[in-house]
C-alpha cells in the first residue's frame, strides 16, 4: 500500500517575525497522522506572492496533499486567495452559500454592520470546491491540479480545526486508501537520551523495517515512541506490542509509565488511585510546579494548593521554618526543605507535600552554594525524603528541569506508599 504524504504551508509575516506562534501545524500534523497520512515537511512563508507560489511548487513535487493556513482575511495583507486564484487559473466569483452565511453572522452573531470588505470574503476562485466555515467568515478552499490536492484554510485556530475535522479529513479519507499508522509510547526519567540509546541499541538495530523508534527528550525526561505503518491493523498492533514489550524490559529501571502521558498527569493519576491529596511549598520555582499540576483538568480532586515562599520571612511565618535553620543552614539546604514539607502538610492539611529551594541564577551563587544548586523534599506524616541536584543551565531551564525532577521524585514516593 502506497504511503500518502502531506506538507503544510503556513502563511503570514507575523509568523516569520515571531509575533505569532504557529500552533496550527502541530495540531494538523497530529490529525493527519491519526488518519494515516505522513507529514513530510512544514514551511512558513510571508505575505508575498512569489514566496507563496514557490512554496506551492516546491511542496507539490513530492507530496500528495498541500495544506495551507492563513492569509484569507479581509485586509490588504491577506493575499492568499488572489494568489491561489492566479496560480490555478480561475476567476473570482461570489459563493452564494458563503454570502448568506456571512450575512447571518454579522446580523445575528457579531451584531455589527456588514462592510464591503467583509463581503469580499464570499468571493472564491471558480476552480475550487468551497469548504464551509461554520465558525467564521472565511471559507476553506479545495483545489486539484496534476493529481495533487491543495487545501487553503483560515489561520484562526478554532476555525481551521472545525473545517479540518468536518470537511477536510473526511474528504481525504474518501480520496485516498491510506495505511494504518499506530504508536506505542513510554515516558522515562532519570537517564539521559544518549545513555538510554546505548542501552537499547542492540534491540533498536533489530527493529522490523515498518517500525521506527523516536527519542523525544524534554528537561530530564525522554519519551520513547515506536511508530508503525501497515495495511493490516491487527498485525501492526501485534508487531508493535511485541517490540514494545522488549524495550519496556530494557528501560524498566527508568520507565515512568508505558503510556503517552506527561509526568504531571501521571502524578495526578497516582493520587486519584490512592484517594490522596498533595500540596507544594516552592521557593526557587516560584509556583511553576503548582502551574504544572493545575494545568491538568480535574486536579482540584487531589491538589489543595501551594505556598510560594520566595522570601525567608514567608518560609518562617507560613511554613514555620525556624530562624535558626535559616541562619545556620541557609534557605537552600536539606534542613530547610524538610521543614517546608512539614509546614505545607500542616498548613494545607494534605497527605503529601513537595518542597523545593534553590539558586536558579544567573546571580546569587557562591563557592559553597553555586548557581544551579537545588534541594527537594517529598514527604507525608510518617516519612520525608530529600534529594540534592546541581544544574548547569540558564535560569528558565533550571526552573523547568528542577520541576520535572521534583515531580518524578514525588511520583516515586507516592508509588512506594501505595
Amino acid at each position: 500500500m502506497e504511503s500518502v504524504f502531506a506538507s503544510i504551508i503556513t502563511i503570514g509575516d507575523e509568523l516569520l517575525i515571531g509575533q505569532v506562534v504557529d500552533t496550527n501545524s502541530a495540531w494538523m500534523a497530529q490529525e493527519l497522522n491519526k488518519a494515516g497520512i505522513w507529514l513530510k515537511r512544514r514551511v512558513a512563508v510571508g505575505d508575498d506572492k512569489q514566496e507563496i507560489i514557490n512554496a506551492l511548487e516546491d511542496q507539490a513535487r513530492d507530496t500528495h496533499i498541500i495544506l495551507m493556513t492563513g492569509g484569507l482575511g479581509p485586509t490588504a495583507d491577506d493575499i492568499t486567495k488572489p494568489v491561489l486564484n492566479e496560480y490555478f487559473g480561475g476567476k473570482m466569483v461570489v459563493d452564494e452559500k458563503t454570502l448568506i452565511h456571512i450575512q447571518h453572522l454579522f446580523a445575528n452573531i457579531y451584531r455589527r454592520p456588514l462592510t464591503d470588505r467583509n463581503l469580499l470574503q464570499a468571493e472564491v476562485p471558480d476552480v475550487c470546491t468551497v469548504l464551509p466555515n461554520k465558525r467564521g467568515s472565511a471559507p476553506g478552499m479545495w483545489f486539484e491540479k496534476d493529481g495533487k490536492i491543495f487545501i487553503s484554510l483560515p489561520g484562526v485556530p478554532h476555525e481551521m480545526k472545525g473545517i479540518m475535522t468536518e470537511e477536510v479529513l473526511p474528504r481525504l479519507q474518501q480520496h485516498f486508501t491510506m495505511p494504518f499508522i499506530a504508536h506505542r509510547t513510554m515516558l522515562t526519567a532519570g537517564i539521559g537520551e544518549s545513555y538510554l540509546a546505548d542501552i537499547i541499541q542492540p534491540w533498536e538495530e533489530k527493529l522490523p523495517a515498518h517500525l521506527k523508534l523516536a527519542y523525544l527528550p524534554n528537561y530530564g525526561m525522554v519519551r520513547l515512541r515506536i511508530t508503525g505503518s501497515g495495511a493490516d491493523k491487527e498485525q501492526l498492533d501485534r508487531d508493535l506490542d511485541t517490540e514494545f514489550a522488549k524495550v519496556k524490559v530494557l528501560a524498566k529501571e527508568w520507565m515512568v509509565i508505558d503510556e503517552d502521558l506527561p509526568l504531571n498527569m501521571v502524578v495526578g493519576k497516582l493520587l486519584k488511585e490512592q484517594g490522596k491529596t498533595m500540596s507544594t511549598a516552592e521557593s526557587c520555582t516560584g509556583g511553576y510546579i503548582a502551574h504544572l499540576i493545575t494545568s491538568i483538568p480535574g486536579s482540584s480532586a487531589y491538589y489543595k494548593g501551594s505556598v510560594v515562599a520566595y522570601a525567608n520571612e514567608v518560609k518562617e511565618n507560613l511554613l514555620k521554618v525556624t530562624p535558626g535553620t535559616l541562619a545556620t543552614a541557609g534557605a537552600v539546604s536539606e534542613e530547610t526543605v524538610k521543614q517546608m514539607v512539614k509546614g505545607a502538610l500542616d498548613a494545607l492539611h494534605t497527605d503529601y507535600a513537595l518542597a523545593i529551594s534553590g539558586i536558579m541564577g544567573p546571580d546569587g551563587g557562591s563557592p559553597e552554594k553555586p548557581v544551579g544548586l537545588v534541594w527537594v523534599a517529598i514527604g507525608n506524616r510518617e516519612k520525608t525524603v530529600t534529594h540534592q541536584f546541581n544544574f548547569r543551565f540558564d535560569r528558565m531551564r533550571n526552573i523547568e528541569i528542577a520541576a520535572n525532577h521534583s515531580l518524578n521524585l514525588l511520583r516515586k514516593f507516592i508509588a512506594e506508599q501505595g
